[in-house]
């Protein structure tokens, strides 16, 4: 690197002797686990006539580097392995790169230098956040993706404390954690609920020095905006495939990306090349493995079990061989359609053909649980009072899968959550003929509070006539960041405000004979950390105050859903 800093690399070349295009993939895993595994990218792109440079990360497993920061480092190590790579006796100079999650944020982060490196030619970066201030260390509401970072932190941090020879900490950190269904552990109950937030600044010191400074940047800000893909598009000037799944915890980072290049890119080479996948499944591991399932408590049916390396070797070699492969003769967008669950091409995201529609909330005062007066409908709000439930953070409304890691992600059935009287629930009428959602979705909420800041939650879900309640997506806001997440300011206590709430994106038919639905509440934990309700600075509280929470649906104050409605 520049600083003269070695990473290891392994390459793994086809058998001719020769030049090749090359494929490089950065991970902060270990490299050695990749080319142990005769399914991994590294050997299919081989044997197709790449040659492969998988490189453990700065302070990773084999190389060299005094401290691992994460994300940030990326950027210019990125952008040296490049320029490395394309001068190897073995590379023609044209340099591609590819991967999932860290690997594929290892790209989007490299995409932030401006210019890029003149060797790299197109990137392919599979489940991996944009913006890590919206859906990697934060969320876009402003709350902490508290479910999977901190168990993050402490997979990652035990080769850390194992280069350091602090193999005593080790035994200590694993404390915190128990057994998971995903590639690290989740924490013990009792360590998701440890006050004050602060504290792990101190308990990760050694295993993650980083994460300091990550709660010190609740905002976002300078610090985020190094590695924000989103503020640097003028400088992105190569083809890119951006691929991600309605179930993802990243699903923000490819849909905004592939937006915003084919908008603002540098050239029209970028902005008339970029393309779009998203599937159906959650943060799949390996990604490569065609699956129906794996997301909770669904299977999507055989139209969803693609082999996405064939898919990425088209694009490769139509980028980096001069292939034609035809793939750049078809749309720039696929995406999956869930209910109907079909795959489908479309010329653009969002879709042009949208039609934004307003499903109101309804009530007489009591919506709720499932059972309450709560009801959804295309007709604005008459007179009608306003509905309330008491928010209590030792008591949060517990997270049932979603757009998760780490715990258990994807779909569940929500009515468990439904009986509680702290989530409001609005349901519409059985719906006469499918209604196609595709697109971006927000809740539109007038809210008061007796807080100085607090949160609201929103789900949107597919009732089935069974009753079985599909989660489809969900979002929050945190009170204080509702005009802005980098200039926060408190509420005034039983004023109303208007907020509007960001559930992502989705791809869904509701089918004819099921019902729509809203939950409205104000926790979703441990995916979210929970706000205290005191107003006080992030993570410093050791205690909590209950917040009683009013929602408003009337002539004046007509909260609302706005669902992308596909015309069919």
């Amino acid at each position: 690197m520049r600083d003269g800093v070695r990473l290891e690399c392994d390459v793994v070349r086809p058998r001719p002797p020769g030049k090749y295009p090359v494929l490089v993939v950065r991970s902060p895993y270990g490299r050695e686990a990749y080319v142990d595994d005769p399914a991994h990218s590294v050997w299919f792109f081989a044997q197709r006539g790449y040659a492969v440079v998988t490189q453990d990360c700065r302070a990773r497993f084999g190389s060299e580097g005094d401290g691992y920061d994460p994300l940030f480092q990326e950027v210019e190590d990125g952008y040296d392995t490049v320029g490395w790579a394309a001068r190897q006796s073995w590379s023609n100079g044209r340099v591609g790169t590819t991967g999932q999650s860290y690997m594929g944020a290892t790209q989007y982060t490299l995409a932030t230098n401006n210019p890029l490196p003149p060797h790299l030619q197109t990137m392919a970066p599979v489940s991996a956040s944009s913006d890590f201030h919206q859906s990697w260390v934060y969320h876009t509401g402003g709350a902490m993706e508290w479910g999977w970072m901190v168990p993050y932190a402490i997979h990652k941090g035990i080769n850390t404390l194992e280069r350091m020879g602090r193999t005593d900490l080790v035994n200590e950190v694993e404390m915190y954690l128990e057994p998971g269904e995903n590639f690290a552990r989740p924490l013990t109950g009792d360590w998701y609920r440890h006050l004050p937030l602060s504290d792990w600044a101190e308990l990760l010191k050694e295993t993650a020095p980083y994460f300091r400074d990550y709660l010190a940047n609740e905002r976002d800000g300078p610090y985020w905006w190094r590695v924000n893909l989103n503020r640097h598009l003028a400088g992105i000037s190569v083809p890119m495939l951006h691929v991600s799944s309605w179930y993802d915890i990243f699903l923000e980072g490819a849909l905004n990306a592939f937006a915003g290049i084919s908008e603002k890119g540098a050239n029209q080479l970028a902005r008339e090349n970029q393309k779009l996948l998203v599937g159906p499944w959650a943060h799949l591991l390996p990604y490569n493995k065609p699956t129906s399932g794996d997301t909770g408590e669904i299977d999507f049916g055989d139209e969803a079990r693609i082999e996405l390396h064939d898919y990425l070797l088209r694009w490769f070699d139509h980028w980096l061989k001069d292939s034609d492969t035809g793939i750049m003769d078809e749309p720039p967008v696929r995406l999956f359609v869930m209910g109907e669950n079909r795959w489908r091409d479309e010329n653009e995201w969002p879709l042009a053909r949208t039609e934004y529609t307003r499903y109101y909330f309804h009530s007489d005062g009591n919506a709720n649980t499932r059972h309450g007066s709560g009801s959804l409908s295309l007709a604005p709000p008459g007179d009608e009072p306003p509905d309330s439930y008491v928010y209590d953070p030792s008591d949060p409304v517990p997270t049932h899968r979603g757009n998760t890691l780490i715990i258990p992600y994807g779909v569940a059935d929500q009515r468990e959550v439904e009986e509680r009287a702290d989530v409001l629930v609005y349901t519409s009428d059985a719906l006469d003929e499918d209604l196609e959602i595709t697109g971006p979705i927000s809740v539109d909420l007038f809210a008061s509070s007796d807080s100085t800041d607090t949160d609201f939650t929103a789900k949107l879900v597919d009732v089935r006539p069974d009753g079985y309640a599909q989660n489809l997506q969900d979002g929050m806001i945190r009170t204080r960041f509702r005009d802005s997440t980098s200039d926060p300011s408190p509420i005034v206590p039983g004023t109303v405000y208007f907020y509007v709430i960001d559930l992502w994106a989705t791809s869904h038919v509701v089918r004819a004979g099921h019902r729509l639905r809203i939950e409205i509440s104000s926790s979703n934990f441990p995916r979210f950390d929970r706000n205290p309700n005191t107003g006080a600075p992030f993570g410093r509280d050791d205690r909590f105050i209950t917040a009683r929470q009013e929602i408003h649906h009337s002539v004046a104050r007509p909260s609302h859903v706005v669902l992308p409605v596909i015309p069919r």
